[in-house]
């Protein structure tokens, strides 16, 4: 029961972020700070969906911070894109981190395929019109970066449901 609680407390963590990034392309620190707690006392109990202990909590979390550091340094992606996949191995554990990354990243691309083509669409919808300031009016449209928190917590989600399919859930 008590693991169930703590998953619906997971599930309902990855929904806000996801919600928050999509909306603000930023995913607020006292909500990263919320579900890192929840996950540590979730590790405390062995009652998170993945029952860790909590040295594996928190090893997981800093693999996930050290994984994703270097891209936020280099500016590819933003601080709390880092802390939440930080989180996510506080909750997951490590085995699931790859994998997560890996579909996160996937669909981050078909995110920013799929911009840059209504970008070139819009763009290409100016050149009938009497203006010189084509470049202007296709950024206006506002490029706000992709999700990507949301990215890694919809496949989260579903790493969720796998384990209660599986009966991982107890």
């Amino acid at each position: 029961m008590t693991s169930l609680i703590f998953s619906l407390a997971f599930a309902a963590w990855a929904v806000a972020v996801a919600v928050c990034d999509c909306r603000a392309r930023r995913v607020p620190n006292k909500l990263v700070g919320a579900g890192l707690c929840a996950a540590l006392v979730a590790s405390l109990m062995h009652a998170g969906p993945a029952h860790l202990s909590l040295f594996s909590s928190l090893a997981a979390a800093a693999v996930g911070l050290a994984a994703l550091m270097p891209f936020f340094v280099l500016g590819m992606m933003g601080a709390g894109d880092v802390k939440v996949f930080a989180v996510l191995g506080a909750w997951c554990g490590m085995p699931p981190l790859l994998d997560l990354w890996i579909v996160a990243s996937i669909a981050a691309l078909l995110h920013a395929l799929v911009r840059l083509i209504v970008l070139r669409m819009r763009s290409q919808a100016f050149v009938g019109r009497r203006t010189n300031d084509v470049a202007s009016s296709v950024t206006s449209a506002g490029w706000r970066g992709t999700p990507f928190a949301a990215c890694l917590t919809v496949p989260a989600l579903g790493w969720l449901a796998l384990q209660a399919m599986s009966g991982g859930l107890r």
